[in-house]
């Protein structure tokens, strides 16, 4: 059975960010890769974590462990 889909409130809270910001990252094109389904946006959840993951390895303040 496919996963199922996250709603960008859903995206929002995981990320911990508003709402907005996260319409904002979409409309620029610099956030998590999401999908129109009709009139909805959708994101898958595998998606949105690699999407965090690379934020993490591209943050040059990060210090490797």
């Amino acid at each position: 059975m496919p996963e199922s889909m996250w709603s960008p409130a859903q995206v929002a809270e995981y990320l911990s960010v508003p709402r907005r910001t996260l319409d904002d990252w979409r409309t620029r094109g610099i956030g998590p890769k999401g999908a129109r389904v009709g009139k909805h946006v959708r994101y898958r959840p595998t998606d949105v974590v690699a999407w965090f993951d690379a934020q993490l390895a591209d943050d040059p303040r990060r210090v490797a462990v």
